[in-house]
C-alpha cells in the first residue's frame, strides 16, 4: 500500500526541497589521516548489516500494543479523556503513539542519511569523508529497518513533526561545513539515541527491541565521529564563533524538547490542542522522558567545546545541567554490549532449535530402522 495512504494526517507536498548552501571540496592528501577517525572507519566497514537478515521479520505484532505500554506511561491516563476511552480506543491511541514515535525516527533517518552526504560533500579532511560515506550506508539502513516496521507491522504513518524539520532544516541550510554534524551528529542523533534506549530499555516486545539495539550499535559509531571531529575543529575557533554555535544548541536544544509532546497523537482522538499540551506538560512520564532526552546530548555538547555561561544557563534552565558529567564512552559501550549480546542469545536459541531437529531426526530414523 502506498505510504500516503497511511498517513494519520496528510503530510503535504511529496517532496521537501531545502535549497543547498556551501561549497563541495576536494582534497588531493590520499595518504594521510587521524588514526582515531581512520580506525572508525575501519569499524564503519566491518560493522555493515543487513536488515533483511539480522532482524526477524517472522515476530508477531500486536498493532494496539506494539511495544508493551503501560496504561500509567500514557499521557491522557486518569484524566477524564481516559475515561471515555473504550478498550479498542485505548489500543488504538497505543498504536498511533508507537507510529508517531517510529515516524519521528524514520524522518529523522532520512534527515541523517542526506546530513551525512552532505558532510561528505562540504568536510575539507578525506578521513571525514570516508567515515562519513559508512554513514550514509547506515542511515539508509535505519531508515529502510523503520519504513518496513511502520508499513507491515503498525499500518499507519504520521508526517514529520513541525520542529523536527524546522532543525533538519536550519541544519541544512547553513554555508559552514560543520554545522551538519554539530545538528545531526549531536543534537539530532543525541537525542534519538536516548529516546531509541528508552524504548529498547522498557519494551518488552522481542521485534521492537531488535531494531532499536541494532539501531543504536550503529548510532553509537556516528555520535563518536561526530565528537572527534568537532572537538578537533572548535579547539581552532575563536570566542565569537564558538558562541555562535553554541546558539545554534540552544535553539536547537528547546526545539527538541517540545518536539517530545506528540500533541498531534491526542488532537487526533478529539482532544483540544490546549489540553493535549496541557496534558502532554503536566505528565510525570514524559517529564521524565524529555529529561532522559538529553543524557547523550548534554556531555557531547561539553566534550566538544561548547559549554560558555550561556549554554551552561540554557541547561540549568532545562534542568538538564547536571548531565554535562555523564560518561558518553560509557554509554557507548553498553550499546555495543546490548547489541552483541542479543545476537548472542539469538543465536544460542537458533542453534539450540538446529540440534534439536536433528536429534530428533535421528531418532525418527533409529525407530524406523
Amino acid at each position: 500500500m502506498p505510504t500516503y495512504d497511511l498517513y494519520a494526517d496528510h503530510p503535504g507536498d511529496p517532496h521537501w526541497e531545502v535549497p543547498a548552501t556551501g561549497a563541495a571540496r576536494f582534497g588531493w592528501e590520499y595518504d594521510d589521516g587521524r588514526e582515531r577517525l581512520l580506525a572508525l572507519y575501519q569499524k564503519g566497514k566491518d560493522k555493515q548489516w543487513d536488515g533483511a537478515r539480522r532482524i526477524d521479520w517472522d515476530l508477531e505484532v500486536d498493532p494496539y500494543d506494539p511495544l508493551g505500554t503501560p496504561d500509567e506511561a500514557m499521557s491522557v491516563y486518569g484524566t477524564k479523556y481516559w475515561g471515555k476511552f473504550s478498550d479498542r480506543e485505548r489500543g488504538e491511541l497505543r498504536r498511533h503513539y508507537a507510529s508517531w514515535q517510529f515516524s519521528q525516527f524514520l524522518h529523522g533517518e532520512q534527515g541523517a542519511m542526506i546530513c551525512a552526504a552532505r558532510i561528505v560533500e562540504s568536510v575539507p579532511d578525506l578521513d571525514a569523508k570516508f567515515y562519513s560515506a559508512t554513514q550514509v550506508m547506515d542511515e539508509a539502513r535505519h531508515a529502510e529497518i523503520y519504513g518496513r516496521f511502520l508499513h507491515e507491522k503498525i499500518g499507519l504513518l504520521y508526517p514529520i513533526n513541525d520542529n523536527l524539520q524546522a532543525l533538519l532544516g536550519d541544519t541544512l541550510r547553513d554555508s559552514r561545513w560543520d554545522m551538519p554534524y554539530l545538528g545531526m551528529q549531536v543534537l539530532i542523533e543525541g537525542l534519538a539515541l536516548a529516546a531509541f534506549g528508552m524504548i529498547r530499555d522498557t519494551t518488552n516486545k522481542p521485534l521492537p527491541k531488535q531494531i532499536l539495539a541494532y539501531v543504536m550499535q550503529d548510532e553509537a559509531r556516528h555520535v563518536a565521529f561526530g565528537r572527534m571531529a568537532l572537538r578537533d575543529y572548535y579547539r581552532q575557533l575563536t570566542d565569537a564563533e564558538l558562541r555562535e554555535r553554541e546558539e545554534f544548541v540552544i535553539e536547537g536544544c528547546y526545539l527538541m524538547r517540545d518536539r517530545l509532546r506528540g500533541t498531534e497523537v491526542l488532537e487526533n482522538f478529539g482532544i483540544p490542542k490546549a489540553d493535549a499540551e496541557a496534558l502532554s506538560e503536566q505528565s510525570e512520564f514524559l517529564a521524565l522522558f524529555r529529561k532522559l532526552l538529553f543524557s547523550r546530548i548534554v556531555p557531547c555538547v561539553k566534550d566538544i567545546g561548547l559549554w560558555g555561561p550561556r549554554l551552561q544557563q540554557a541547561y540549568v534552565d532545562l534542568g538538564v545541567f547536571e548531565l554535562g558529567d555523564s560518561s558518553l564512552d560509557l554509554l557507548m559501550a553498553q550499546d555495543e554490549e546490548i547489541a552483541e549480546r542479543l545476537d548472542a542469545e539469538r543465536f544460542a536459541a537458533e542453534e539450540r532449535e538446529r540440534v534439536a531437529e536433528v536429534a530428533k531426526a535421528v531418532e525418527a530414523g533409529a525407530d524406523g530402522s
